[in-house]
């Protein structure tokens, strides 16, 4: 009777031990300080490198079932909708300074294996009229 006790007893600080340290790893993923890791895009508009999870702000434009779309890159979180110190926005076909309501001309390609490519055709300031549509 005197290890059923204990053996019990045993279950139970185990047990308490297991749920104890759940809730002491709830919400911690590492190093929080640390910054994201930088991915392999960059932004066209500032060349800044993003990190996971930043995405840039664009619109593409309808049909969405051709292989080739219209699209316009305003930038990216460093540099839209607001531009952080110390960055500048410039095309990157002509070079000419981007004001936050100028905005890159873009074709996006889809391709056959569900990738996408991006050719940026210049900015709103050095592409034609014409030639945006």
């Amino acid at each position: 009777m005197e290890y059923f006790f204990l053996l019990v007893g045993i279950a139970i600080l185990v047990l308490a031990f297991m749920i104890l340290s759940r809730f002491t790893k709830a919400g911690k993923t590492g190093d929080e300080s640390a910054p994201p890791a930088p991915g392999f895009v960059t932004c066209p508009v500032c060349g800044m490198p993003l990190s996971k999870g930043e995405n840039l702000h664009s619109k593409i434009f309808r049909p969405m079932t051709t292989p080739d779309q219209r699209m316009t890159v305003q930038g990216c979180p460093h540099c839209y909708p607001r531009v952080m110190p110390g960055i500048s926005r410039r095309c990157p076909v002509c070079g000419k300074p981007l004001s936050l309501d100028d905005e890159l001309v873009a074709r996006l390609f889809n391709r056959a294996d569900n990738k996408k490519h991006v050719m940026i055709l210049g900015c709103s300031k050095c592409m034609s009229p014409r030639a945006r549509d």
